[in-house]
């Protein structure tokens, strides 16, 4: 339905306070709880400090900014999608866009207490490794990884190289 509509394209700065709104939003849905940054701060690192590390792409239906992924060639540090437009294939959009530019694995953390989150990284691919990264939040994480190769069903993403 909104595939159709939707278009994926690189973070630009016109879109930084919309984009705040939509991930502090769909953040506090998942946690319940509030953004420890002011909305300022929020939009100053999403502008000038995630880009440093990450790249940034936003989901976009009707000119709406529904979804945010920030990623690397090896690990995904943001990944949120609007509360109205979860469900319908953009988070794996998304998703599929860091998988593609990935070294052929990649990482990432979400709350212990996201078990929503924790599906959907499942459900493409990805397998627990290992839980108690420390956040500003306070809150248990659930380090993630995928690999390609486990992807295509030759190897765990686990498994000895020796």
């Amino acid at each position: 339905m909104y595939q159709d509509k939707m278009a994926i394209i690189t973070f630009a700065p016109e879109y930084a306070e919309e984009t705040v709104r939509m991930w502090r939003e769909s953040k506090y849905q998942a946690i319940g709880v509030l953004e420890t940054h002011n909305f300022e701060s929020h939009v100053y690192f999403l502008n000038h400090i995630l880009p440093k590390e990450f790249h940034i792409d936003i989901a976009l239906v009707d000119k709406k900014v529904v979804g945010i992924i920030a990623y690397n060639e090896s690990h995904i540090s943001q990944l949120y999608i609007h509360i109205a437009y979860q469900g319908l294939g953009i988070g794996k959009r998304l998703l599929e866009r860091a998988k593609d530019q990935s070294t052929g694995r990649l990482t990432l953390y979400t709350f212990e207490i996201n078990t929503k989150a924790q599906q959907f990284y499942e459900s493409n691919g990805f397998k627990f490794v290992g839980s108690g990264h420390e956040n500003e939040e306070n809150l248990s994480d659930i380090l993630y990884a995928w690999t390609a190769e486990s992807e295509s069903g030759k190897i765990s993403p686990f498994h000895s190289q020796n």
